[in-house]
C-alpha cells in the first residue's frame, strides 16, 4: 500500500514539474526620480508583481516550461504620497521564438502612462475575472491577457480572441474605478482603445498577417530566408483593405512601430524587386514608418 502511495505521490509530481503557468514574466520596478520612497517597499512591489503574473493560470491550457510566453513590465513609479498611493508608467515587452533559430521576434513593445495604483505592504493581491478587486490586479490582468492573445495570434489564425474578450471584462470592471486609461474619453492611445482595436473587425486583416507572418514567414526564415521574404510580400496586399483613417489607432500605431525595422530585414533578404515592391507596400500602408522603410531602398 505504502508503495503504491508513493508511485502515486512522484507520478503527481512529475505531472506537476513539467505543468506550468503561460507567462515567464520579468519585472523591474523603480523609481529614480522619487525622494525618500524605501527601496525595500519598491522591490516587494516588484515580486508581488512577478508572482502574480507567474503564478497565477490565466487558461485552462497546459504549457511546458519551455513553452512559457516570454514578457517583460518595466515600472516606473514617478509619484508616491508617502502612503500607499503610487504613479507609475510601465513599458510592457512580449516576444516569441522564431522556429529553427535562437531569434525571439517581438510581438508587442506598449508604453501605459497610466500605470497608477495602490498597495501596502503585505496586502495580498488576489485574482478575480468577475470582480473588480484593485487596480494593480486589473491592471496585471488585463496585460496578462493581452498578451497571451497577441501569442496565440501569432500561431492560430484569430486565435487570441477569447483572451482578448478576458481582457475586455477586466477593462469593463475595472471602468467603475475612475483610474485613467480605461474609458474611450481617457485618450486615444490607452488600454480600452487598444482592446477596442484588437477586437474590432476594422483590424481583422492585421491580426491574420501577424498569423502569416509570424507561422508561415519568419518559421520558415531559417529554412529558405529568400522565399519567407517572397511569402510576406504576398500577405502585405491584404493590409490594404483596412481603412487609411484608422491606421494612426493604436493597435496598428504601436505593432508596426515594434515590426517596421524587422519587416525591412526580411524584405532586405529578397531580390531587388521584392525590395522595390515591399517598400511601395508599406509606403502605402503605414506611412507613419517611412523612415525606416528607406532602407529598402538604399539596398
Amino acid at each position: 500500500m505504502k508503495k503504491r502511495l508513493s508511485l502515486t505521490l512522484l507520478s503527481l509530481l512529475l505531472f506537476i514539474s513539467g505543468y506550468a503557468q503561460e507567462l515567464n514574466a520579468r519585472v523591474q520596478v523603480t523609481a529614480p526620480k522619487v525622494p525618500n520612497i524605501n527601496k525595500s517597499n519598491v522591490d516587494l512591489i516588484q515580486s508581488t508583481i512577478r508572482n502574480y503574473l507567474n503564478n497565477n493560470k490565466w487558461s485552462n491550457q497546459s504549457y511546458q516550461p519551455q513553452e512559457r510566453i516570454e514578457c517583460n513590465f518595466v515600472i516606473t513609479i514617478t509619484a508616491w504620497d508617502g502612503s500607499s498611493s503610487y504613479k507609475a508608467e510601465a513599458q510592457i515587452q512580449t516576444s516569441r521564438p522564431v522556429y529553427g533559430t535562437s531569434y525571439n521576434t517581438t510581438l508587442l513593445n506598449l508604453s501605459d502612462k497610466d500605470f497608477d495604483f495602490n498597495y501596502s505592504e503585505g496586502q495580498p493581491l488576489d485574482f478575480s475575472d468577475q470582480n473588480y478587486l484593485s487596480n494593480l490586479s486589473s491592471l496585471l490582468s488585463y496585460y496578462a491577457y493581452t498578451v497571451i492573445g497577441l501569442d496565440k495570434d501569432s500561431f492560430s489564425k484569430l486565435g487570441g480572441t477569447p483572451y482578448y474578450l478576458k481582457a475586455q471584462t477586466i477593462l469593463n470592471l475595472a471602468q467603475v474605478s475612475g483610474n485613467s486609461g480605461w474609458k474611450a474619453f481617457d485618450g486615444l492611445r490607452n488600454r480600452y482603445w487598444l482592446n477596442e482595436n484588437l477586437l474590432s473587425k476594422s483590424f481583422q486583416e492585421l491580426r491574420v498577417f501577424i498569423y502569416n507572418y509570424h507561422l508561415n514567414t519568419l518559421d520558415q526564415m531559417q529554412a529558405d530566408p529568400a522565399k519567407a521574404s517572397k511569402l510576406m510580400l504576398g500577405y502585405l496586399p491584404e493590409l490594404k483593405q483596412m481603412d487609411k483613417k484608422k491606421l494612426g489607432s493604436i493597435f496598428p500605431n504601436v505593432y508596426f512601430a515594434t515590426k517596421a525595422e524587422e519587416m525591412v530585414n526580411i524584405l532586405s533578404m529578397g531580390t531587388v524587386q521584392d525590395k522595390t515592391d515591399g517598400y511601395n507596400l508599406l509606403n502605402e500602408i503605414d506611412p507613419a514608418n517611412l523612415n525606416k522603410y528607406d532602407a529598402l531602398k538604399k539596398n
